[in-house]
This record gives C-alpha cells, structure tokens and sequence, in this order.
C-alpha cells in the first residue's frame, strides 16, 4: 500500500491492528527470543503498509502502534513520577563468606523453611521501572532517589525490547525456562489492569564499541563506560537521539500487580513475563544448598565474557515470594537478596604527571601519565581522567599511588586513590583555565543532554585544533590522503606552512621535501594524494571538515538529503531536521558552522582549489533502491573490488556498512582469506554473498 488507500474507515481500522498484531510478534521473535520469524524485506513491506494506513487515517496512529517507537519531538525538560513502589537497591559483596553469613541470615529469619535460591546476572546498566495500565506502556521512570524518578517514557518507546502492549494471556502455555532447556508447562497469569515491572536497560559490547568510534569522528568526548553510555542515552531530552543508539533492555521483577493473580516466584515470574513479551534474565540458576549457590556464581563467570552486555556480578535472590514477604527489607534494601560482584582485574601503579590533550574541536581532556603496568594483556602507562570534576570527585593527586583497570574492559581508566599510601609530597592538579597550547582563555560548555561539563580552547587557530583539522581531514576515513598522518600533520603546522585544510592544495613539493625525514618521493606522494583527494565524494568532505557532532553517518545522511555542498550550507535548522540522524544539537552544529565567516571562506578556498562539491550519494529515490534499509559487512578480498568501492555501491543503492556480524546483519559479503567474520555469519545464519552475487543483486 504505497499510496493512499482507497478503503473505508472501518476496514482500514481492521486492516491496521491486524498488522500491529503481525508487527508485534515479529519484534518479540526477533528482538526477545533472538529468533526471527521472516525476512527483513517482508517485514519492512507489513511496516510502510501500517504507516501508510496511519498517514492516511491519523488517527490510527496510537501510542502503543509499532510506528512510535521512532523517537517524537525534543522534550524542555523530565518530569517527576512517584513509583507505585519503592525501588531499592541491593547490598554488594565480593567476599564469599559475606554470602554464606547471607544466607545463614535468611535462614534464621525463616527458621524451619527449606530455601530455594535463583541467581541471575548483574546486568552493567541502569534501573528503570515499567508501568503498564490496562495492558498498555503507560509510564517508564528512572530509579531517582527510590520514591521518585525522572519520567522516561519516550525515551524507552525507542527500546525494541519494551513492549508497547501487553497482551491479555488467560490459559496455559508451554515457554522455555531458558534457552537451553525443553519447553515445559507453567501456569500463566492474565495480564492485570496495573503492572509496574522492573529491569534494566544496558547497552551492548558491540554497540558501546560502535557508539564511542562515532563520537570521536564527531570530535565528541567518548563514554567511559557502557553503563555511562546507557546512563547518558536515557538523560537525552531528545528521543530521537535516544533511538539511535543500540539500548535494550531486561527485565526481572514486578512491583506492583493489581486486579490479577501475581506470580508466586522468582522462576515463575520471569516465565510469565517472557509470555507477556519481555525479554528476562537468561542464564539463570535455581539451588537450594549453598554449593549449588557458589557452583552457579562460578558458572555465571565463566560465561559472562561471552554475553552481549557487560555484567560485573551474580544477583541472588529467595525464588519464593511468600518467604521474600516474611523477610522484609531495610530503608535501603530487600533482606531476601544481594549481590556478589566479581572482582574486577586492577593493577597498581604510580600517577607520575597529569597531561592535557587538545583535540581539533578544542576539548580539554586530562590524561594519566603512569609508571607503566601490565593489565588485562597489556601493557599501560596512560589512562584517562575524563574531566575536572572526575579529578576532583576522587581527589586525584600527581604522585598518587593509583587503582587502574580497564572500564568496561575497553579503556583504561583510574578508578581510584590509594590514599594510604601518600607520603604529603603529591600534588593537586590544577586545571588549566588557559589552553596549553595557544594560552588562550578556555571556556566551559555542559555537555549536551549528560551530566558533566567540558573545558573547551574557543581559538579556531590553535596549533593543536589545527593539527588535529589536518589528521583529521587526511584521515583514511575522511579525505583519505596517504602520508597525511599525525607526525606530518604537526610538521605542517609548526613549520608555518598549513594554518587550515585549503593550504594543503597549495603547498609545493620543495616545501613538503624540506620537512624532517620527508624526502622528495614522500613528498610527491603526499601531493599526488592531495590531488587525488580533490575527487573525493561530498560526504568524505563533509565529515572532514570537523563540524561539531557530525560524524561519517551524519555526512552521509546529509550527502544523501542534499546534492551539492552549497545546498548544505544553504540549509535552515528546520531543513537540517529533517534529514535522517540529525537531530537539535546536530542541526544548530551544522548551521552555526555553515554560517560563520571563517567557514564561508574555507568553503570559497576549496572551491578555488578544485575539490569536488557534489554527492554521488544523493538520490531522492535511494529509499528505494535495491539494499533500502539492508545492513552489509565485508570480510576477505573482492577479485575485482576494493572495499571502498563496494561500500559506495552499496550506500549509493539506499544500503549501509557495518564492521561486525549480529542478528541484524542481511548479507556478508565475502571475498577470498575472509576472517572469522565469515563463521560469525554462518553460526547466525546471515546471508553470505559472493561478488558476483553483490553485482546481480545491485542490479535488481
């Protein structure tokens, strides 16, 4: 249904909860069970014909309709929810015999009372509460102080993994306890009339991987973390933004159930919640003696590394509700469960200066120079500090004995002092207020949607911003000019010859060969890659100018709406809104750059030098083209191909790239030596093409 449908009111209405329901059980196949259910083409044909009856019959178009979960306009600010019940957090351990005095605990206040345990993983992410009313996502909030959270609903409609209705299940069902075992029968509970469930919305490995490469193409400041990057996505006031990060969610107790038979267990509990359509705890162990208990918690380690989120422990619970009751709970937390963390692998070394790099957009960042250590594999000898009030949170003192590890077991990190050990000879550090490489005054900027604040050098002339424009610009990722990385870049610069990215089209190769360990030869190919850079497509120009919170997909997606740069630049905030992926902040980022002086100079110098203004990207009808809303990752060597020409053909046919495997991969495209990309593939069952294959499909 392309067009306008020429049906009746009533038979649209049918028509359309027809496909939500259809809609509906596809996203809880695909994105609770990890089992997909029809092709993806199949799938997108049921969804434009939904959306097509919505646009023509608005009022179809209900909050709980799989079309909502796109992310609707910008929010001023949260407000306040009061939790039906109080969320409290749990008591942490890391000592085993604090588990063993747990338990013996319980048992003394449940005297007589055989105890059954369940132990589940400690998902790395943020707590959130769900409240459905007479079956239907009513309110979404954050834990706040445990009585009162910040209202989050439209940001957790973006989140497949949280249904927008839940349906109303009256008689038995078989479900699996987990993936690994037979279905078997349980007792199932109809949906109440008011459900406030609680769980944890996480943020993949490979998505806080993918999330951080595009913050800092976007001269971002990197999450430390992805419980940081969950945290952060969840403060956006811009669903929008929110829905483009890679957030799920899990979910693992009810807090209020109210004209229903609630569930008994912990066990029955998350059976009745995955038949409702949530996606629960997997793996999860039942015990009853506490050699079972610590059996479990070791088998939890052992396969925690393989999970797709990051999780730092074991929760242990009393599965029986009845006893949790007798249990009670403290201020803070429940009597009936804890949590015992793993420890995480630290080193020890010493602080022996704090350095601060200036990137190309200006951003004061604070880095630990370190007596180096081996850690997790490696070896360490700088860390990250992440911002002043992260230094003056821990109270981080040059000469410092320090606790490092690896946050999120991806970037090293200083997590804290080893006071006793200070002789009275460290040193507070004292933030520059000035940069540290041109002296001028720095300026401090909140950062946008998240906590905390940048100290960012405002001079477009700093040698440090400026060598950083230039990497930046010969980057393989952007311009892509052979020989332009970070050593000749400060050569340039100090030397006097480059003050911006134009200069570079007019240097000489005299000049270029004057440079240390820079010789004739070197220096032609520099020029011969700057010539050839003049040809690149307007995306790669885009990304390399170093706007702001744009990065390659942000380029592209202009690239894509736009044909020219000069229709760029010409662009309003409204326009700029309407392209894919850009939102408020990206938008006021591009105008702002397009409209300043200094920008509008650049721009007429690289035209002067001959670059290339023009998208081959841009289409009106790339929507439609034979890889629309397709995902490719390409592994091996093309016999006739190179990976930059096969990942323009499929961005120029509607499609986009990927670096790594997952569910939601369509096709691998393989050459020859493929890497174990290729048996990622196999084991998910993803489509592997070869290039022939490539080039009929393109042509369809």
């Amino acid at each position: 249904m392309s067009g306008a449908p020429t049906i009746s009111h009533t038979r649209a209405r049918a028509r359309h909860a027809e496909l939500a329901e259809i809609i509906r059980a596809h996203d809880y196949a695909y994105y609770v069970l990890a089992r997909p259910t029809i092709a993806d083409r199949e799938y997108d044909r049921l969804y434009e014909e939904l959306v097509a009856l919505e646009r023509s019959f608005p009022d179809l178009a209900t909050p709980d309709s799989p079309s909502q979960r796109v992310g609707g306009a910008p929010l001023t600010q949260f407000a306040t929810v009061r939790h039906l019940v109080p969320m409290l957090s749990l008591d942490n351990t890391y000592s085993t015999e604090d588990v063993c005095e747990f338990v013996n605990r319980v048992q003394k206040l449940l005297p007589e009372t055989r105890l059954e345990w369940v132990v589940e993983p400690k998902v790395d992410g943020v707590a959130v509460s769900l409240r459905y009313e007479k079956g239907m996502f009513a309110v979404g909030a954050t834990r706040g102080d445990g009585v009162i959270g910040d209202d989050i609903t439209a940001n957790l409609k973006t989140i497949r993994g949280v249904p927008l209705r839940i349906p109303a299940v009256q008689s038995q069902s078989s479900v699996a306890h987990d993936l690994s075992r037979e279905p078997r029968k349980v007792k199932v509970i109809s949906s109440p009339s008011v459900l406030e469930v609680r769980g944890e919305v996480y943020l993949t490995r490979s998505g806080f991987e993918r999330l951080n490469s595009e913050r800092a193409e976007a001269g971002e400041e990197p999450f430390a973390n992805p419980r940081n990057a969950a945290a952060g996505s969840l403060k956006q006031l811009d669903p929008r933004v929110v829905a483009g990060r890679p957030l799920d969610i899990v979910l693992y107790g009810v807090a209020r159930v109210e004209e229903g038979r609630a569930p008994e267990s912990q066990t029955e509990l998350l059976d009745w919640l995955q038949e409702l359509g949530f996606k629960v705890s997997n793996p999860r162990w039942t015990c009853k003696t506490l050699d079972e208990l610590f059996a479990a918690i070791a088998a939890l380690d052992g396969a925690r590394r393989d999970f797709a989120f990051e999780t730092d422990g074991a929760v242990i619970k009393l599965n029986s509700f009845t006893q949790r009751e007798r249990c009670g709970a403290t201020a803070k937390a429940p009597r009936w469960a804890m949590a015992y963390k793993y420890a995480a692998e630290q080193a020890q070394t010493r602080l022996r200066a704090i350095s601060i790099q200036v990137g190309r957009t200006g951003a004061l960042t604070p880095v630990a120079e370190l007596e180096p250590v081996f850690l997790a594999g490696s070896t360490i000898s700088r860390a990250t500090l992440h911002n002043e009030e992260e230094l003056r949170r821990k109270d981080i003192r040059v000469g410092d004995a320090v606790t490092i590890e690896k946050a999120g077991e991806v970037i090293p990190a200083v997590v804290g002092v080893l006071r006793e050990k200070r002789t009275g000879s460290e040193t507070p550090f004292d933030f520059p207020r000035a940069c540290p490489e041109c002296s001028t005054k720095v300026s401090r900027e909140s950062i946008v949607g998240e906590v905390g604040v940048v100290w960012r050098c405002p001079n477009p002339d700093c040698p440090a911003r400026v060598r950083g424009r230039i990497e930046h610009w010969c980057s393989r990722g952007a311009m892509d000019i052979e020989g332009g990385g970070e050593v000749l870049a400060a050569q340039l610069v100090k030397s006097g010859l480059v003050r911006d990215v134009a200069d570079l089209y007019g240097l000489k190769v005299e000049e270029v060969a004057a440079l240390e360990r820079m010789g004739e030869k070197s220096a032609r190919n520099f020029l011969d890659g700057l010539a050839t850079s003049k040809q690149r497509d307007l995306w790669r120009l885009i990304f390399g100018l170093g706007i702001l919170h744009v990065g390659s997909g942000v380029a592209k997606a202009l690239a894509r709406r736009h044909a020219t740069l000069d229709e760029v630049a010409a662009a309003t905030r409204d326009q700029l809104t309407e392209t894919e992926d850009v939102g408020p902040v990206i938008a006021e980022s591009v105008f702002a750059w397009f409209n300043d002086p200094a920008s509008r100079g650049l721009i007429e110098r690289l035209r002067g030098a001959g670059l290339n203004f023009r998208s081959s990207l841009y289409a009106p009808s790339a929507a439609k083209g034979a890889f629309s809303g397709k995902t490719f990752v390409l592994t091996g060597t093309l016999p006739h191909m190179t990976r930059e020409e096969a990942t323009a053909q499929i961005e120029a046919h509607g499609g986009r790239v990927a670096s790594s495997v997952s569910k939601k991969t369509d096709f691998v495209l393989a050459g020859s030596d493929p890497g174990s990309k290729l048996d990622k593939a196999r084991r998910l069952g993803v489509a592997i093409i070869d290039e022939a294959e490539f080039l009929r499909l393109a042509r369809l």
